[in-house]
């Protein structure tokens, strides 16, 4: 998505050419709080702290959670670790929650430090396709008449900087708010992928999901293998595994890899799927455990006749097919395994997931 709707009345090739040549996450997320902020709230003045808490809540995930790098000259990804180890906030909070958070502290001094570089440019910068001069206090004497009908006019009043959108521009982003949102998000995506090239689905890791795909094909294939195998032990505990009794852990964690392929999932005791979380499982303990149980039930699912056999061409991504899969030794299993499972346990340790032993 390069282009935007048209309009008679605004420049909008400035707008297009915001996120051109950028070296970090901030225009992005600048501008998709200021969406947010106008066309959820109706606000059309706002105060640059309450821009930086959008901007926070909605970078927010793909940091804590997806653990992905926005690149050596962006603070944001920093400031936003910062402030979960400092104050423990969980990764995973649901995004009103830390919004609530954010405006609750964000006159707290600490937490007004952590986030103090982002009015130093970011207001400024995003100015430039329309008032292209590098003086900061140049730009913002020039936005106040809205020069070359730009998108906002910024002011200070006692030390606090706001942004007043131009009122030519407020139908255009009411009415185009969805394609503006995803123009930012395409532009993101493009722009973290470069940063992030060995990370999966780098698109699904922008913003949290609330509700994930539901695993029932997966349990039921595990099911019957449970109900068909004389004994299923727990990789992790070696304890059985009893029908109705076990979850089904990614063993790599679904927020590195973001899919439910089967031979990324194990079943695993219940209490396990907390302790282990979002971290990664030791390779040397469990891999071999994990390669072994995989090829005993494609073996039980292909000698018993299960019905939904189809879900086995999930293991085709493995690089090999499901009889090739259960005809290896124990050393061709390992390296199959090892082959995928090794690279993306390295990046995700290189990304900061930690590493899980029981």
């Amino acid at each position: 998505m390069d282009t935007l709707p048209k309009s008679k009345t605004l420049p909008i090739e400035p707008l297009t050419r915001i996120f051109k040549n950028t070296s970090a996450t901030y225009k992005f997320y600048w501008f998709m709080g200021i969406l947010d902020l106008y066309v959820k709230s109706g606000v059309t003045r706002m105060n640059i702290w309450d821009i930086m808490v959008e901007m926070t809540v909605n970078a927010w995930y793909p940091v804590s959670y997806f653990r992905l790098s926005f690149g050596k000259s962006d603070s944001l990804r920093d400031a936003i670790i910062s402030l979960q180890e400092v104050h423990r906030l969980p990764m995973n909070s649901s995004l009103n929650e830390l919004r609530r958070w954010l405006q609750a502290h964000k006159n707290d001094t600490q937490v007004r430090h952590t986030l103090a570089f982002l009015p130093k440019n970011v207001p400024y910068w995003f100015m430039r396709p329309w008032i292209d001069i590098a003086d900061t206090k140049e730009i913002m004497l020039r936005s106040q008449s809205l020069e070359n009908n730009c998108l906002y006019k910024l002011t200070k009043e006692d030390d606090t900087i706001w942004v007043e959108l131009n009122t030519h521009w407020l139908p255009y982003l009411k009415e185009n708010y969805v394609i503006l949102k995803d123009y930012a998000y395409w532009n993101l995506s493009s722009f973290l992928q470069v940063r992030n090239p060995n990370v999966p689905n780098i698109a699904n890791k922008l913003v949290k999901v609330e509700s994930r795909q539901a695993l029932t094909r997966q349990r039921n294939y595990w099911d019957f293998v449970i109900d068909h195998s004389s004994k299923l032990t727990c990789i992790y505990t070696d304890h059985p595994i009893m029908v109705g009794d076990y979850d089904l852990d990614h063993f790599i964690p679904w927020s590195f890899v973001s899919h439910n392929l089967l031979w990324n999932l194990i079943p695993a005791d219940v209490s396990v799927n907390s302790s282990k979380s979002n971290r990664l499982p030791d390779l040397e303990q469990y891999l071999l455990k994990l390669a072994t149980t995989q090829q005993r039930a494609v073996s039980v699912c292909i000698n018993e006749n299960y019905r939904g056999q189809e879900i086995l061409e999930d293991y085709i991504t493995l690089g090999c097919t499901p009889q090739e899969l259960i005809e290896m030794d124990r050393n061709s299993l390992l390296n199959c395994f090892a082959r995928t499972f090794n690279p993306m346990s390295q990046i995700a340790q290189n990304m900061g997931f930690e590493i899980w032993k029981n």
